[in-house]
Order: C-alpha cells, then structure tokens, then sequence
C-alpha cells in the first residue's frame, strides 16, 4: 500500500529586513520574485545582479532603494547574503548558483525548479499583522495563487483591529503563561464557530 504524499516543508516567517537577499537575473522572473518579495515585505535588503535588467525592475528597485549590479553572476556576489534566488533563463548558470548556496551553507531558491530549492515562495495573504503564508509543496503555484485570492476575500479586512484588541485584553489578564492562554483560548472560541479546539495556542 503506497502512502499518501504530503507536504513536510516547516512554514517560517523571515524578518527580511535583518537579512541580505540575492537575486540572479534581471527579466520576468526577476522581476516577478522581487514584485511579490516587496509586496510583503517592503522593508527587505535586496540587492540584484543582472547584465540587463526589464524597465519594471529598474523601476521597481529605484521605488524600494534595491542595489542593482549590472554584471553577469559570480560567486563573489553570494559574499555576506543569507537567502539566493536565481531567476535567469539560463539553466546551466542557476544550477551554478544553487551549487555555490549549497558549498556555503546560503539557503536558495532556483525559480520553477523544485529539486534545486531550499525553500518556495509560496502564496500569501496580509492583513494588517495577520499575514497567512500558502505552500503547494512547489507542485502547483497557480492552485496558491488560488488560494490566496479565496483567503483574501473570507479573511475580513477588520482582522487587524481584532488582532490589536486581543493584544491589548491580553496584557491584562492575569496569571501564569498557562492561565493566559487558557483564557483567551476560551474568549477567541467564537471566531470560528467551533466549540472545541484541539492543540490551541497563543
């Protein structure tokens, strides 16, 4: 009996501002990871490096203060970056890049090419603080892009104030770690119209 596949991908949310980001290439590609990086996260340190590069990513790096290096990639340019996306059209040269990530421990993304990534950048969803990150497990994108257009439309827009007051109820409660939880498990219930929640946490 052949088991059921299933996604074991660990879902983190990155303070890209603390980190340094390479992007390899500069066309459509490029410009699409980058587009949907600063969308949500518009504070990110990204610097690109490209021999050419489409008018709407100099555009867009000039809008957001994004370093563009108008050379072809060498490894050199991975010096002092934690996360690599290559986006080139040229499969020999992101496959490059990803061997070079790999020999120094920098985690890479070669776009639409699963086996050569360490991570997806999958669909998602931001409301205020709520933000709701979609993997397909890198086999369908459009089905994430999907998804995300339903979670845009049923999360409600006055989500973030929710958030806000829950924050500040939450800071008057009293009581241990455990107690507070356990309050606020029992307050929140309602939000989705179940009467019990298994493995809740704050």
């Amino acid at each position: 009996m052949q088991m059921e596949k299933r996604n074991n991908l660990y879902p983190v949310f990155l303070k890209v501002k603390n980190l340094e980001i390479l992007i390899v290439g500069g066309g459509n590609v490029a410009e699409e990871k980058l587009t949907f990086l600063l969308k949500s996260s518009p504070d990110a340190k990204v610097t690109i490096v490209s021999p050419m590069y489409r008018k709407g990513t100099i555009e867009l790096a000039k809008q957001f203060g994004i370093e563009m290096i108008h050379k072809k990639y060498h490894k050199k340019f991975l010096k002092r970056k934690h996360i690599v996306i290559a986006t080139t059209d040229v499969p020999k040269i992101n496959i490059q890049v990803y061997k070079d990530c790999r020999k120094r421990s920098k985690l890479v993304n070669v776009a639409d090419n699963p086996p050569y990534c360490d991570f997806y950048m999958g669909g998602i969803v931001t409301k205020g603080n709520v933000k709701v990150a979609i993997s397909t497990n890198g086999q369908s994108p459009t089905t994430a892009k999907r998804l995300r257009q339903f979670f845009e439309e049923v999360i409600p827009e006055n989500i973030d104030d929710l958030v806000k007051n829950l924050n500040k109820y939450r800071r008057t409660i009293k009581g241990d770690f455990e107690e507070k939880v356990e309050t606020l498990n029992e307050f929140t219930k309602g939000l989705i119209g179940k009467k019990k929640l298994k493995n809740d946490q704050d």
